[in-house]
């Protein structure tokens, strides 16, 4: 039997808006989705010179697949200035009750 996540911190899910910058680029711009309430659990972490990269377990509750609220890789959370972006998405067991968000945190040194 898990452990039932205690969903304890309120983060913010953003969606990636892509804009044209009429030189045949493009500039990227985050739009908010809503507020999640999620447990945050960290993982490992390294450094590459001044950037430190800190893996997260993120919990949340289960959204059926294509819904908005379902949190999915491209997207990100934010918490104040943290941000957390996910890599991957999975049920955390059989129920499907939740979800575990694996993400990365890019801090500067």
């Amino acid at each position: 039997m898990t452990k039932r996540p205690t969903l304890s911190r309120k983060l913010l899910l953003e969606s990636p808006v892509r804009a044209a910058d009429g030189a045949g680029g493009f500039s990227e711009s985050w739009t908010p989705l809503g507020a999640i309430w999620a447990e945050v659990l960290p993982r490992s972490g390294r450094e590459n010179g001044d950037l430190s990269r800190i893996g997260h377990k993120i919990t949340v509750r289960a959204a059926p697949q294509g819904a908005p609220s379902r949190p999915k890789p491209t997207q990100r959370f934010r918490d104040g200035t943290r941000v957390f972006s996910i890599d991957a998405v999975t049920e955390m067991d059989a129920d499907a009750r939740f979800l575990i968000c694996t993400t990365t945190e890019e801090a500067g040194a």
